[in-house]
């Protein structure tokens, strides 16, 4: 348990970071897109303001990642050693088709404004933008497998050894997680840039920057929030399909039902398999679930007690990120028809629900993942390993609590350091762009050039 728990610690904390960097990635390439091709300062001003704070979220999002990995090898062992010839490989692919791509170009991105010309500037943003997207997908793709594995054979030695590596990438649940998870990562980024933009026009500060930013929130979530709605529903339909015990547990359902009811509020009581204070309403479960009011979904006594996962965790996780989603489409569609009506910039309590929602995209974020890794326990491959045989079996429970604390402890320290760099650059404001810095004025030659000639002045 205390594995697990490290586990999740770690990984709740690593996931915030790099949905930041997807969806500021792709943010950034379009400000500097939009400057490019209209010249306006104020997208220049923004893309200068938001690429530190794209820097600091990548950096957070390595330095965290790094750390689990390390854990499959203390605490998951022997998840590690019968299931990395399938999962290896997919991260080795992160690595060297996404992170490198990432990394190669970041350079450019972060240090090249005065250095190379803006057609290459502006390639390696987008470059960057795309390895984000592409690490995502690497990484989506090893966990969707550990979610509907497939493509593989189990050998006498117990591991697991490829079969059909296109089954492997592509395993029925990558389209929907890999979708979901983008489209989460957007909104994410737009309800900040938006609590931002909403944070400067109350304090009237940097307003054609703000309006800039709340527009082009405002966009993106109107289209990306009901876009989620669609895709959730398609990732519900997959997930009946193949896990149906976790939904199940996501709709606190305990008996075979048909039709089976939406529980609004419960509290579901595992010990004694039902729902305590149940308020639901009729057939609705069936009609989202299966498209159809009298469709049958499966209740969690359909398994045995020790193959259901934790279902109040499950359950309100669930709904936690459903009520998130759905203020989001609200505030999404209510800022669009006052951008429609002129009023946008001017209604004061809009702008309270824009900072108020801030946070909100990443706490889905949390919720679903909640949903995704515990509502797929006891295993950690679904129907294949089960959790309790993937841990190592030398590390003790001591261990385990000691370098618990200590990533308590440092990583409230390095993540603390960074969000309050992260705040502390919001708070200071968006710099306008020195004239001076002559962006994209130098190519290479000249920018040698006035390298000799800077080392000529110093040796006088």
């Amino acid at each position: 348990m205390l594995a697990r728990i490290q586990f999740a610690f770690t990984v709740s904390f690593h996931i915030v970071f790099p949905a930041m960097s997807i969806g500021l990635a792709s943010f950034l390439a379009v400000l500097e897109g939009l400057w490019l091709k209209t010249k306006k300062p104020v997208y220049l001003n923004l893309y200068k303001f938001w690429v530190k704070i794209f820097a600091v979220a990548f950096g957070l999002g390595v330095v965290s990642g790094v750390v689990m990995s390390y854990q499959f090898g203390t605490n998951w062992s022997v998840f590690a050693d019968r299931i990395s010839n399938v999962i290896g490989p997919l991260l080795g692919f992160e690595v060297l088709t996404a992170f490198f791509l990432e990394a190669s170009f970041l350079g450019i991105m972060l240090f090249g404004f005065d250095r190379v010309s803006r057609r290459m500037h502006y390639t390696a943003t987008v470059i960057v933008a795309l390895g984000t997207i592409l690490s995502a997908f690497w990484i989506l793709s090893a966990n969707s497998w550990m979610q509907t594995p497939q493509g593989f054979d189990t050998m006498a030695d117990g591991r697991l050894y490829p079969a059909n590596w296109l089954q492997i990438v592509f395993n029925p649940s990558l389209p929907y997680r890999f979708a979901h998870m983008l489209t989460a990562a957007y909104l994410s980024v737009s309800l900040v840039v938006g609590g931002v933009a909403a944070f400067y026009l109350f304090n009237k500060r940097h307003m054609v920057e703000a309006k800039t930013m709340l527009v082009l929130s405002t966009l993106m979530l109107a289209i990306a929030a009901p876009t989620q709605l669609v895709i959730g529903d398609l990732h519900g339909l997959n997930t009946l399909k193949h896990q149906p015990i976790k939904v199940a547990a996501m709709e606190g359902i305990w008996e075979n039902e048909q039709p089976a009811g939406l529980r609004l509020f419960a509290l579901p009581d595992q010990a004694g398999e039902k729902n305590n204070a149940e308020f639901s309403i009729p057939g609705l479960s069936s009609l989202i679930l299966t498209h159809s009011w009298d469709g049958k979904v499966m209740g969690l006594k359909s398994v045995p007690a020790e193959d259901r996962p934790p279902v109040a965790w499950v359950f309100w996780s669930f709904r936690i990120m459903v009520g998130l989603g759905l203020l989001m489409i609200a505030l999404g569609l209510t800022s669009a028809i006052a951008y429609w009506r002129g009023r946008l910039f001017t209604m004061r309590w809009l702008q309270y629900w824009w900072m108020a929602m801030m946070p909100a995209g990443f706490i889905a974020l949390l919720a679903g993942w909640f949903v995704t890794e515990i509502g797929r326990q006891p295993f950690t491959v679904y129907g294949v390993m089960r959790t309790a045989q993937s841990v190592s079996p030398a590390i003790t429970t001591p261990q385990v609590l000691w370098s618990l604390l200590c990533f308590v402890v440092m990583y409230c320290f390095v993540f603390g350091a960074g969000s309050y760099y992260i705040l502390k650059l919001i708070g200071r404001g968006i710099l306008p762009v020195d004239n001076a810095e002559q962006f994209y004025q130098h190519g290479l030659e000249a920018s040698a050039v006035q390298g000799l000639t800077n080392k000529k002045k110093k040796k006088r």
